[in-house]
């Protein structure tokens, strides 16, 4: 097994009026490939900030971050947009559907980046769909479903282009706890069936225990690595 994700001295802070907060301080960890690991910590302990910055969406201070190999920090913002499009599948914890596409138009949506046919797009969403369990969803609307169907939706998204890392910010949040279940048996479906590295954010104690590992911040620090 080798490290996918790889942060070295990785530091981050955010001006607030004339002062500078310190969010992130000095963070060197890996995360091995295969891995489903949870990151949490109280509100204000740089998580979020973290899953932002290995998915290419911020930028650090200081440090190295290295995701399969690239280091992203020395990626320019249009380099870092496709080397996002290819490589992370992002799960919002408010799904962040389309309203007026049906959950087929919604997961295809990555795939109209690329360079495959319609046929060849229609495929990959139909299995998808089937390895979310919604294929006879695929032509309602967000409206039309669930929370929980909502967020199977958007995990089809997420995995379409096959991506490098999943990561999933508070994907259970705004669910109830039978859909919460739902939701995180499919995620540990995907990494145990595809293999899929996930990196998720959550307060929730019973969401954390399906990762593999728990990973611990405050105030910027890693405190604790668990299983």
């Amino acid at each position: 097994m080798h490290s996918i994700v790889e942060i070295g001295n990785l530091s981050k802070s955010y001006r607030r009026g004339g002062q500078i907060v310190p969010v992130l301080e000095d963070l060197t960890f890996d995360i091995m490939a295969g891995d489903f690991i949870a990151l949490m910590g109280p509100s204000g302990s740089g998580k979020s900030t973290l899953l932002n910055l290995i998915a290419g969406i911020d930028k650090p201070d200081h440090g190295t971050l290295r995701v399969g190999g690239i280091d992203i920090t020395a990626l320019s913002e249009s380099e870092l947009a496709d080397w996002r499009a290819r490589n992370v599948g992002f799960i919002f914890q408010f799904y962040n559907l389309m309203p007026v596409l049906t959950a087929y138009e919604n997961i295809e949506l990555p795939l109209l980046l690329t360079r495959l046919s319609g046929s060849e797009r229609r495929e990959h969403v139909e299995t998808a769909l089937a390895m979310v369990g919604l294929t006879d969803r695929m032509a309602h609307y967000p409206s039309e479903l669930s929370g929980g169907q909502q967020q199977r939706v958007a995990i089809a998204r997420a995995i379409i282009t096959d991506p490098t890392i999943l990561v999933a910010d508070e994907p259970t949040g705004d669910l109830d706890r039978v859909s919460a279940e739902d939701v995180l048996t499919l995620m540990a479906r995907l990494n145990a069936e595809l293999g899929k590295t996930i990196i998720m954010v959550t307060h929730d104690q019973h969401a954390a225990q399906k990762a593999h590992h728990i990973r611990q911040l405050d105030k910027g620090v890693l405190l604790s690595s668990a299983a």
